[in-house]
C-alpha cells in the first residue's frame, strides 16, 4: 500500500475532478454495471460465492441498491470510503465453499477478491467509448491509477493487482483464458425468462402500480438488461464467456448509445448524477469557491 494513499483513517478515494469522479456517479454508469457484474461472476469461485451466499435472486432490488451505494462510497465517500471497505471485507470473511470445478474457494483469497475489483477497469474503459467518449491514453492511465486507489480502499494489496496498464492486460487476458466460463449465475444474469420480483422501493402508489403492470413490463426489461449486459461487455470477455452478439445487435447498440450521448449531457445535474455523487460534487465546488475568494494574509505576494 502506497504511503501517498494513506492517512490517519486509511486509504483515500480517487481525487475530485478525476476520470472516475466523472464516470462513477453519472447515470450512464448504471448501464455499465451489469456487464461488470456478469464478468465478475463468470469466474468460477466468484460465481459460486454469489450463487450460494447472495440474495440477488430473492432480493434483487435491495441487493442492487446496496451494491450501488457501496460503489458510490468508494469514490465519493471521503473518510466513509475506508469504513465501507472494512465493512465489505468483514462481510466476505465467511463466504467460502466449492466452485464449479470442484475447487475450494474463499471470497477473500487474493486472486478472487482482486478479480472482482479488476473487472471494473476494462468495462469502464470499453463502455465509455459507447456511452461517453473514448478515453485518451492519459485518461486511461489516470483511470487505472484511480481504480488502484479504490482497490486499496477495499483492502486489496498492491502485490495482488497489476500496478500498470502494461501489466494489467496480460493478467486480464490470462484470467479470461484460464478461468472464465459461463457459470450458472451468468446464465441467470443474461436470461430473459427468469422470474424477477417487482421493485419494492419508492412510494407505495408507485410500487402498487409496478406490481400490477409487472407481468407486462418484465419481458422487455429483461431483454433490455441482456442487451446492455452483453453489448457493453468488452468483446474479448464476451467471447471468453460464450455470449453471442450479432452485427445487427451491435448496430442497435450504437444507435442507442448515440442517443444516450446526446441526451444525458444536457440533463440538469439532479438527473444526470446519482445522489451521493451530486452532493459530493456540490461540496467540492463550494470548497473550491471558498478557497478562491479567501483573502490572502497581509504582506503575501502573488506568485507567477
Amino acid at each position: 500500500m502506497s504511503s501517498t494513499d494513506t492517512g490517519r483513517t486509511g486509504p483515500v478515494p480517487p481525487p475530485p475532478g478525476g476520470v472516475l469522479w466523472s464516470l462513477a456517479g453519472d447515470v450512464r454508469g448504471l448501464l455499465m454495471l451489469p456487464a461488470a457484474l456478469t464478468l465478475q461472476v463468470a469466474h468460477p469461485a466468484v460465481g459460486a460465492g454469489v450463487d450460494e451466499h447472495s440474495v440477488f435472486r430473492t432480493d434483487p432490488w435491495g441487493r442492487g441498491e446496496r451494491s450501488l451505494r457501496s460503489l458510490q462510497l468508494w469514490v465519493y465517500g471521503g473518510e466513509a470510503a475506508a469504513e465501507e471497505g472494512r465493512r465489505l471485507r468483514t462481510l466476505h470473511r465467511t463466504i467460502q465453499g466449492t466452485d464449479t470445478r470442484g475447487r475450494r474457494y474463499h471470497a477473500l483469497t487474493p486472486a478472487n477478491y482482486a478479480w472482482v475489483h479488476a473487472t471494473g477497469f476494462p468495462v469502464y474503459q470499453h463502455a465509455a467509448r459507447y456511452l461517453v467518449r473514448p478515453l485518451g491514453e492519459a485518461q486511461e492511465r489516470a483511470l487505472y491509477r484511480e481504480w488502484l486507489q479504490v482497490g486499496r480502499i477495499l483492502g486489496i494489496h498492491d502485490r495482488d493487482m497489476p500496478q500498470t496498464i502494461e501489466e494489467f492486460w496480460p493478467y486480464y487476458r490470462s484470467v479470461l483464458a484460464d478461468e472464465i466460463e459461463r457459470t450458472p449465475v451468468v446464465e441467470d444474469l443474461v436470461a430473459t425468462d427468469r422470474p424477477v420480483p417487482p421493485p419494492d422501493r419508492g412510494p407505495l402508489a408507485v410500487r402498487l402500480l409496478l406490481r400490477a403492470l409487472w407481468p407486462v413490463l418484465l419481458p422487455p426489461l429483461a431483454r433490455f438488461r441482456r442487451f446492455v449486459t452483453v453489448g457493453l461487455m468488452p468483446p474479448e470477455a464476451r467471447e471468453a464467456i460464450g455470449l453471442a452478439w450479432s452485427d445487427a445487435e451491435e448496430r442497435r447498440l450504437r444507435r442507442f448509445c448515440a442517443l444516450v450521448r446526446r441526451v444525458v449531457p444536457v440533463l440538469p445535474e439532479r438527473l444526470r448524477y446519482l445522489p451521493l455523487a451530486r452532493r459530493a460534487r456540490a461540496a467540492w465546488r463550494a470548497e473550491r469557491g471558498a478557497r478562491a475568494i479567501r483573502p490572502r494574509p497581509a504582506g503575501s505576494v502573488r506568485s507567477g
